[in-house]
């Protein structure tokens, strides 16, 4: 089962949305646009709430491989 992360690499503020496009294999810049085009459409508070908790949540960077 793939698990989520945030991005060591791609990081802006705390690498969610680097780590949603390392996932899906997609370039970070457009999920970061696309956040912040839903940010505008559905009201700034609950994005940015959700970003926090997903901040808190995911761990940092990939496990290392054995």
């Amino acid at each position: 089962m793939k698990r989520l992360y945030r991005s060591e690499t791609d990081s802006k503020i705390a690498g969610v949305c680097g780590g949603l496009a390392e996932e899906f294999a997609i370039d970070a810049n457009m999920v970061r646009l696309a956040t912040v085009f839903a940010c505008v459409v559905s009201g700034v508070a609950p994005l940015v709430i959700t970003y926090i908790v997903a901040w808190i949540i995911l761990p940092k960077g990939k496990p290392q491989e054995e």
